[in-house]
């Protein structure tokens, strides 16, 4: 019996149609882009001290009612108190100077009871600046982050199981939709909860719009086009829309207004539903045979190449066993001891690389003064990670590729702690040579992940993987706190975790030059033979791990 990359051999592997597929599919990533890191500018604090209404204060003392405390053995005004304006105001009357007549050490301090005055230098406004997320409502800042997280974490786990239950395309719309519809009503919030609870439904669809992209042209598109798709198409598409947040992020400095230009270009992804057809693989394990024959003969007009009369006759995926793929889950995932074992390092492994990645891109800012340089610079560096990526999974066994991507991530986070601190600039490209590493792993992982499981499960175990990663960005800005105990702790547990997970990798099956299975007894066979494999070439190598036996 064929499988299903014999039974469309005749197509090709980079017709019109693969080229409209692989194309259409990156782009409609590219708002993934901007979705991620908005929230570098919108929650940005611009620099702020109590606003002193007009009264009749002489110049001396409008210049000194607010008071300078020394951070970080710098002077600055304080952002949170002032003096008593009722006192300062009558000081100013009886023609007191502050400094000489008066020791303004002695005067009694409130707090910024009539509101706050924002500098205007980088942004004309911020949700911090428009619903006043300073000094005691300071916590909302990062719980706005945490809050678009936890629902990007909801959205992954939820959207895999729908997507192989409804099938690809329609969950990758409907993500889609989410994404524009709920950046646009953000533009109207009229409070801090509110722009929050829209925040929240709009990370629903933040990355299960890029995880449903990537499953459905992994299923489509196959050979060297499948990779180069899986870890470099669709990462760049995230990459690009990446570079473009601070361009518009410069000309439109009202978070409103860039809002209002990030939702917009969602309308232009409407007519792709009439282009970009369901996977054929999901409409086989669904046993709609005819509709994904229908696809492929359009495919084949597509590409002006003659179809077979009859097209998946012999291919493996048969009527007797749908019945037991539609009852498959995220359960499945976990019950039997080799596939669970593949899951649990997997799960590790995302947790890491996801961390690294936030965590060392939430850092950026100290790249440069200013915040759009910085954040293009962190953006750009992720263009060659892609492409290393793409060459990693083109030439190089998965599981070898993985480990190494983890060394990478973890050895320079070591090196920072060696670098003298008059070489700032060291510190900061072994920074990002780090962020390399931890950006070629992810995408490694998204590739290796889509091509461990089989169809019927392809999109849950993806979405369970995804969810597992956002774990790694929701502790990433905790673990950047951690330098207020120690300096080089963020990147010690970073590097420990790193180690630890190209250990773990050592016991995953490789996929390179295997077709994508089918079934999840196909799955369960290839574990099977790699053992067997192993075992005989080194019986002595092996470990326990839970109930399975894992062969090095």
């Amino acid at each position: 019996m064929r499988g299903f990359v014999d039974s469309i051999a005749f197509l090709g592997q980079w017709g019109r149609f693969q080229q409209v597929v692989f194309f259409l599919l990156c782009a409609s990533i590219v708002p993934n882009g901007f979705g991620a890191f908005t929230l570098v500018f919108l929650t940005d604090i611009p620099s702020h001290h109590c606003l002193v209404p007009e009264s009749n204060l002489t110049k001396d003392w409008r210049n000194n009612v607010i008071p300078v405390k020394v951070v970080n053995g710098k002077q600055e005004l304080s952002s949170c108190s002032r003096y008593r304006l009722d006192v300062v105001r009558n000081l100013s009357a009886q023609g007191f100077i502050p400094g000489r007549d008066v020791n303004l050490t002695d005067l009694e301090q409130e707090g910024c009871v009539d509101g706050w005055s924002y500098s205007k230098d980088i942004y004309q406004s911020t949700i911090v600046s428009e619903f006043d997320l300073v000094c005691s409502e300071q916590w909302k800042q990062p719980f706005t982050s945490t809050v678009f997280f936890i629902g990007v974490l909801l959205g992954s786990f939820f959207s895999g199981q729908l997507s192989d239950k409804f099938g690809r395309k329609p969950v990758l719309f409907a993500t889609m939709a989410v994404q524009t519809v709920f950046t646009f009503i953000q533009v109207f919030s009229t409070s801090w909860i509110m722009f929050t609870v829209l925040l929240f439904i709009n990370g629903l669809g933040q990355i299960s719009n890029f995880v449903a992209a990537l499953v459905l042209g992994a299923e489509i598109l196959t050979g060297h086009v499948r990779v180069i798709y899986s870890s470099m198409g669709s990462s760049l598409g995230f990459a690009i829309g990446y570079m473009l947040l601070p361009l518009f992020a410069y000309f439109l400095r009202d978070w409103r207004s860039l809002l209002l230009a990030l939702s917009l270009p969602g309308l232009v992804y409407i007519p792709l539903w009439w282009l970009i057809p369901e996977s054929p693989r999901w409409l086989l394990s669904q046993g709609k045979v005819e509709e994904a024959e229908a696809i492929m003969r359009k495919a084949a007009k597509w590409n002006k190449v003659q179809a077979p009369r009859v097209i998946f006759q012999d291919n493996d995926v048969d009527k007797t066993e749908i019945h037991t793929k539609q009852r498959l889950s995220a359960i499945d995932l976990y019950r039997t001891s080799s596939i669970r074992t593949t899951t649990l390092i997997l799960g590790f492994i995302s947790f890491t690389v996801t961390a690294g990645y936030y965590a060392l891109s939430f850092n950026t800012p100290q790249l440069h003064a200013d915040p759009y340089i910085s954040c293009f610079i962190s953006a750009a560096v992720e263009v060659p990670a892609y492409i290393s990526s793409w060459l990693a999974l083109r030439y190089l066994p998965r599981r070898l590729s993985v480990i190494v991507t983890l060394l990478l991530g973890a050895v320079p986070l070591y090196l920072i702690q060696l670098v003298p601190e008059s070489l700032s600039n060291l510190s900061l490209a072994l920074e990002m040579f780090g962020k390399y590493g931890f950006t070629t792993g992810a995408a490694l992982m998204f590739a290796y992940t889509a091509e461990l499981y089989p169809t019927v499960l392809r999109n849950t175990a993806t979405g369970i993987y995804t969810t597992v990663s956002r774990l790694g960005s929701c502790v990433a800005p905790f673990l950047l706190k951690l330098r207020g105990y120690l300096l080089y702790l963020p990147y010690i547990i970073l590097g420990t975790l790193a180690i630890m997970s190209a250990v773990a990798a050592l016991f995953l099956p490789e996929t390179l030059g295997r077709p994508l299975p089918e079934t999840i007894q196909e799955m369960q066979k290839r574990e099977d033979k790699v053992s067997m494999h192993l075992w005989k070439r080194n019986p002595s190598a092996r470990v326990t791990l839970g109930q399975s036996t894992v062969i090095i």
